[in-house]
């Protein structure tokens, strides 16, 4: 009855052992509390109950009571079973260092023995491993290596994560540590109306020739030990995924600081332009922040984590910048893709530039072939912004053309259309040189596609759009000359439009690239329209002023008071009339005014000669007028603008 009592004892103690001990080393600790416990249940006859039911399974005995195999088996049983390999104990010894490690509430790596003892199991472990899955053939113990093995590629990834995101809770805790400066001003972003706290906005840079070092190098250090660790057991991808986890926030906190709202491409097409234009003022140094510090810095510190692990920097690098940099190209393309409304080209010229000015230096931030399309994004969306520019151009075709003849211009002064688009293009040509580089393809169009382009030449691609420009303006401008029913005036109108052409042109760069031979020909025009102007306005009073000449008899006394008499009306009606027109340019008003006293007053000083020189004309003519009364009536035309 004792000795059933025994195996009755023993077989409970086995199956506690069996529910409870999942790993050898719980297993172990399980029977030492035992065989404290109670003399019957000493290691000894534990190990030899085991080794004895394992002889009796192999035997094929069947009245034999049989022992669960979870108890570890004892030095005396090697005749009844296999022997322990030095790799089951090397297992063992390993789970039983890395449970205390696993199971830590705290950092490991906050006491750096802790750290390089964790780090000298693992690399055990992985050795064990593959040594393990090299021979072939002991599986149950591959995959309690393996099981093991997951629990530490679990902390360590833990452990990889709070150093990337918590730094400083890693490093020897030293009373009065630096902390941040309350005292620096900062400014906060509005309320996002989703009632979160303001956020607050980065100073604007200027020099982009910097670094963030967002880990100190310890920290690096440690990273890098972990990665390589990670990588070696076969878990690189997972690896490059918790560096880009722990970095994302840091990155998606910086760009918020620089001001940047996500914004869907439909907002963004549906914002009223001084919103949209406040949003690209904040866009534009946020993306060379970004582009040329922050994702920089973040490849440089990727290459230290992960160096000599490639291709896992390059694919934590992608997966941590990736998200961000797709919201600012994006934000690029929707406003490339917005209204082209021709008020809006200098914005996007602004955008084009940044993005333009810092393609070159992507090139080794983007060397690797994963982070390859996150540069063809950018590239694309240079395209588009370029694109843009010239659908805006477009834009400025069409909107000249539209503009209406409706109402016309007192006195025949410079209308507002003449002043936009001379003033737009005089801006525009500011950007010249990013003008003709989103061009450039358009000569091909026109078929002077072979011809070398010279960019200070009117031969060039914004020379040609720019002529197009200037000659539709040229034709609404007549459209609208129309307007006036008197045709003197709707010559004042060409001239004054004309000759403001001429000054904007010779004030900028649009007289380069326009060229003497356009300018020739605008010059011209307006001389052609001053003629226009001066034979309607006073063809007729020159007319009755012609007296045939000295010694020709073909007029009398009387047909020549008559002409006197008509020139004093003609006068006076073209003073009234002409008295609120105006000629805004002060050279060519006094052009004009000079070649009417010179068409007029000779014939006018001819006819009173002749009446002076007739004695019965004499008797009876009255001069209302005298040369010099005349000549300061002229002059006192085209003031409507003084008036």
């Amino acid at each position: 009855m004792a000795e059933d009592g025994e195996v009755k004892l023993l077989a409970t103690v086995q199956h506690i052992v069996q529910t409870l001990g999942r790993t050898d080393t719980m297993t172990e600790d399980i029977l030492k509390v035992f065989s404290n416990y109670d003399g019957r249940l000493s290691l000894d006859k534990l190990y030899a109950t085991r080794a004895a039911a394992a002889a009796a399974a192999v035997g094929g005995a069947a009245g034999e009571r049989s022992v669960p195999a979870s108890l570890p088996m004892p030095p005396s049983a090697a005749a009844a079973m296999p022997p322990v390999t030095s790799l089951e104990r090397t297992v063992r010894t390993l789970d039983r260092q890395i449970s205390q490690f696993v199971t830590m509430d705290r950092l490991i790596w906050a006491d750096s023995a802790d750290a390089d003892a964790f780090l000298e199991a693992v690399d055990d472990l992985v050795g064990t491993v593959q040594e393990l899955d090299a021979a072939g053939t002991n599986r149950g113990l591959l995959d309690r290596a393996d099981e093991l093995l997951s629990r530490c590629i679990a902390r360590l990834e833990d452990e990889f994560r709070a150093l990337i995101e918590r730094p400083d809770d890693a490093a020897p805790q030293v009373p009065g540590g630096l902390g941040s400066d309350e005292s620096e001003e900062e400014d906060y972003d509005a309320d996002d109306g989703f009632g979160d706290e303001p956020i607050p906005i980065a100073r604007p840079v200027s020099d982009f020739d910097i670094v963030i070092d967002a880990l100190p190098p310890g920290s690096v250090s440690d990273v890098h030990q972990i990665a390589r660790r990670m990588v070696d057991a076969g878990f690189g991808r997972e690896c490059a995924e918790a560096y880009a986890a722990a970095r994302r926030g840091f990155i998606d906190e910086s760009v918020a600081r620089l001001g940047i709202r996500s914004r869907t491409a439909d907002e963004v097409h549906s914002l009223p332009w001084e919103e949209l234009e406040f949003d690209i003022a904040r866009w534009i140094p946020a993306f060379k922040m970004v582009f040329r510090i922050l994702i920089p810095s973040e490849r440089r510190l990727c290459d230290r984590v992960f160096e000599g692990l490639a291709p896992y920097g390059d694919l934590a690098f992608v997966a941590a910048v990736r998200t961000q940099a797709l919201q600012l190209i994006s934000f690029g393309d929707a406003v490339a893709a917005a209204s082209r409304a021709p008020e809006r080209l200098f914005r996007v010229i602004d955008m084009y530039e940044a993005v333009r000015d810092l393609l070159p230096d992507l090139d080794p931030v983007f060397s690797d072939p994963y982070s390859a399309a996150l540069r063809a994004e950018v590239s694309a969306v240079c395209y588009t912004l370029g694109s843009s520019i010239k659908g805006i151009f477009m834009e400025l075709e069409n909107l000249i053309r539209r503009d209406p003849a409706r109402v016309a211009v007192p006195g025949g002064g410079i209308h507002p259309i003449t002043r936009y688009v001379m003033n737009y293009l005089r801006a525009a040509c500011g950007s010249r040189q990013t003008l003709e580089e989103v061009m450039e393809g358009d000569l091909g169009a026109v078929g002077t596609a072979a011809i070398a382009v010279d960019p200070d030449r009117p031969t060039s691609s914004l020379a040609v759009h720019i002529a197009w420009i200037m000659d539709v303006l040229h034709k609404n401008l007549e459209t609208k000359s129309k307007i006036y029913r008197d045709p003197p005036l709707a010559s004042i109108f060409l001239m004054n439009n004309g000759k403001y052409i001429i000054h904007k042109v010779n004030d900028s760069e649009l007289g380069v690239l326009l060229g003497d031979e356009w300018m020739k020909q605008m010059m011209s025009r307006v001389r052609r329209w001053s003629m226009e102007y001066q034979r309607g306005a006073w063809a007729k009073v020159i007319s009755v002023l012609q007296t045939g000449g000295p010694g020709v008899g073909s007029f009398t006394t009387e047909s020549m008071l008559q002409k006197m008499q008509m020139f004093n009306n003609y006068l006076e009606e073209i003073c009234t009339v002409q008295s609120d027109w105006v000629i805004a340019d002060e050279q060519l008003r006094a052009d004009v005014k000079s070649a009417i006293v010179d068409s007029v007053m000779s014939a006018y000083r001819g006819l009173i000669g002749r009446l002076r020189s007739s004695p019965e004309a004499a008797r009876n003519l009255f001069i209302k007028y005298t040369p010099e009364d005349v000549q300061a009536r002229i002059q006192h035309l085209f003031e409507g603008v003084a008036k």
